[in-house]
């Protein structure tokens, strides 16, 4: 009887990554349940969304790398590489 602990963390997709889910809100967001001690990578693998989509991610209001690992309740915003000039 071994299952393997979640955690739920909230995330909020910004600009064209918006497009992946486009049953979200502006602003709106959503919780994703993964494995315990799931990474920054694993969410946005499991999000679907191509890595090259993903130019920064925030946790709890902190830019973290790819090998950052989640916990229950974290706040995570995802951006996508920004042109303009």
């Amino acid at each position: 009887m071994s299952r393997q602990s979640r955690i739920t963390v909230r995330v909020k997709l910004f600009a064209t990554l918006r497009r992946h889910f486009p049953e979200l809100g502006v602003g709106e967001a959503m919780e994703v349940r993964l494995p315990e001690g799931a990474t920054v990578g694993d969410l946005v693998r499991h999000l679907r969304i191509p890595a090259d989509h993903v130019k920064v991610v925030f946790v709890d209001g902190i830019v973290r790398d790819e090998t950052y690992p989640l916990a229950d309740g974290d706040e995570v915003g995802i951006f996508p590489p920004v042109g303009g000039g």
